[in-house]
This record gives structure tokens, sequence and C-alpha cells, in this order.
């Protein structure tokens, strides 16, 4: 049986098509590895690349994109939405078929070491492969983001696993690179009917786990948790389509799934007397997260029927058309 890990790398640019078909390129030419999917974004100017096959294969593909990546993308001159600390800002590795997470976690520790010892990249291992318990949350990691790089290498606390240790020449066109290991992740963003920026970063603190922090009644700060278990969410303004997001990472999308996570943005935008008008998957989804929408909005049985229902009732076309032969993962790898 063959053995099939995921990659997911974010590249820091979603406006330049010469420059995403080159990182993309160094992809496309290694053996034993498909391309699944590569989503741009303007706004976040930043794109999401999916890629599946053999360990060693996909470790190489990673390796050949980041060094493409650091030669095509200056960091210096990067403005987007999304929050980013380098050229490429993360690259996670993720166990898809006959593969557990601890392979995923050597393949991601050693890629860490070959991009920061010959690309020269300050590397941060998080999630599974991290060695450092403060570095498993990339949000953590990002802090700063690429502006505040040159403090955080100066900072004993946040040398980095791999790579140079200081903000020289090559650093400040690449920024750093996070590499780790996970397990299957869902990048899935609510639109707003609002161009208010603080009303998704409201709706954003109530619902992801980690919730807000108030002061209470005797001036001490205090966080409240949010309502959904293991999600990840910030507010962002799309300009391209006058709408706000609550952008989401869904960790564990068996606790918390789209439809959950979906119907309580838009409870929460009822309050602030907004209208939820749909939602967008960014890269691939499970087959079972969409079986999962389609039994909670329809009774019919038929899997095809069953994952229509889930992309009318979510919105998923609003934005961009969603076509679940190039958005679910196990069509795309042919499981």
């Amino acid at each position: 049986m063959n053995k099939i890990i995921e990659c997911v790398p974010n590249f820091s640019e979603g406006r330049d098509a010469q420059k995403i078909a080159q990182i993309v390129g160094e992809i496309e030419k290694v053996k034993d590895v498909k391309l699944l999917n590569v989503e741009s974004d303007a706004d976040y100017n930043r794109t999401v690349v999916t890629f599946a096959g053999k360990p060693e294969a996909v470790k190489d593909a990673a390796f050949y994109a980041i060094e493409m990546a650091a030669e095509v993308i200056d960091m210096s001159r990067h403005k987007g939405a999304h929050p980013r600390i380098g050229a490429t800002d993360v690259c996670p590795f993720v166990p898809v078929s006959h593969v557990t997470i601890d392979e995923c976690v050597q393949i991601a520790r050693t890629l860490g070491k070959e991009v920061g010892e010959w690309l020269g990249i300050p590397v941060y291992l998080y999630g599974e492969a991290a060695i450092i318990p403060e570095r498993c949350v990339l949000s953590d990691i990002r802090k700063g983001e690429y502006e505040g790089l040159p403090e955080k290498l100066k900072d004993e606390k946040w040398q980095p696993d791999y790579g140079p240790k200081e903000f020289n020449d090559n650093v400040k066109r690449t920024g750093a690179t996070v590499i780790g290991a996970r397990e299957f992740l869902i990048a899935y963003n609510v639109n707003l009917d609002t161009q208010d920026i603080k009303i998704a970063n409201n709706i954003s603190g109530i619902v992801r786990a980690s919730g807000i922090v108030k002061i209470n009644e005797k001036g001490e700060k205090v966080r409240v948790p949010g309502l959904l278990k293991f999600v990840q969410a910030m507010g962002v303004y799309l300009k391209e389509h006058n709408i706000t997001q609550v952008s989401m990472n869904l960790q564990n999308y068996k606790v918390t799934p789209p439809h959950v996570a979906f119907e309580e943005v838009q409870r929460q935008a009822g309050k602030f007397g907004i209208r939820v008008t749909g939602s967008e998957v960014v890269g691939l989804i499970p087959k079972d997260a969409l079986l999962a929408a389609g039994h909670f909005y329809t009774k019919e049985l038929s899997e095809k029927k069953l994952i229509a229902a889930a992309g009318e009732r979510l919105g998923l076309s609003q934005l961009n058309k969603f076509i679940p032969e190039k958005k679910v993962i196990e069509y795309m790898l042919g499981l």
C-alpha cells in the first residue's frame, strides 16, 4: 500500500500570476507528487498550494518550492491582509494514507534543517513537529509578523530552530518560514454582509476557542473562552468583494465541522444586525466534513446529493464556484 502525505504551503504572493506559476512549477516537476489545488487571493496577497504523494517526493517538492519563493518574493515590499512572516509563510505536512503523524514530524524536521542550512532562511518548527512547546501554535510564532522579525531574532526565546539567527540581507528578503506537521485542517471563511471590520473581529473573538480578553469588575484582565472548540478565527476585509469575513482554521473538523462554525457565526451576526451571505473553503476539504453538513441540512441519502446540499446551504459558491471534484481531497486523490 502506498504511503501518501499532503503538503499545504502558504506563499506570500497572491497577485503576480507569473511568480505563482514559477513556484508551482517547481512542485509539478517532481515525480510521485500530484498537484491538487492552487488558490490565490489578491486581498490576502497569499497563495495556498496543496499537493500530495510519496513522503520523500513531497518533501523534495516542498524544498524546491520554498527555494523558488525565496527567489521571486521580496518580503520587504510585501503587503497583504493575512498575517505572514515570510515568503513561504507556513509549510505543514499532513498524513493521508498509511502514514503516521510521527513520520510527518520527521519529514518536517528534515526539511526544516535543509531550508535553514542550505537556503539561509530562519525556520521555526510548529504543530506536532515543534521541539519547543511554546511553538506549537502557528499564530504565536507569527506574532509581530515579518515586520517584527528583526526584534524577534534578537530575543533569546525566539531564536529559530534552524537557519540564521540574525536579520541579514537574505532574511530581509525571505523572512522566516514555519514548518510543521499536523492533522487535517480546514481553512474556512464565512462571508458577512458588512464592510465593518470591527464587527467581523468581534464575531471572531466570540467564536474562536481562545475567546477574548475583557476587564472584570476589579479592573483585572480576564480571558473569556470562545464558543467553538479547536477553532482559530480573525476578521478580514476583502476589498475585491467589498465585504468582511470571519476567517477560520478548523483544527479538528470532527469536533467543530464547517456547518457548526457557519451556524454559530450566523447566529452571532444576527445579534449585530447583519447577514451571513455565504462561505468558502480555501484549499481542500475532507469528504466527511461535507457529508456531515449534508446530513445536517437535508434528509437526502446519496453522497452526491448530500454534498450538493452542503455546498448550497453553506453558500460555498458565493465568491468562487465550488466544484466538489476539485475541492474534495478524496476525489482529487482518487481514494
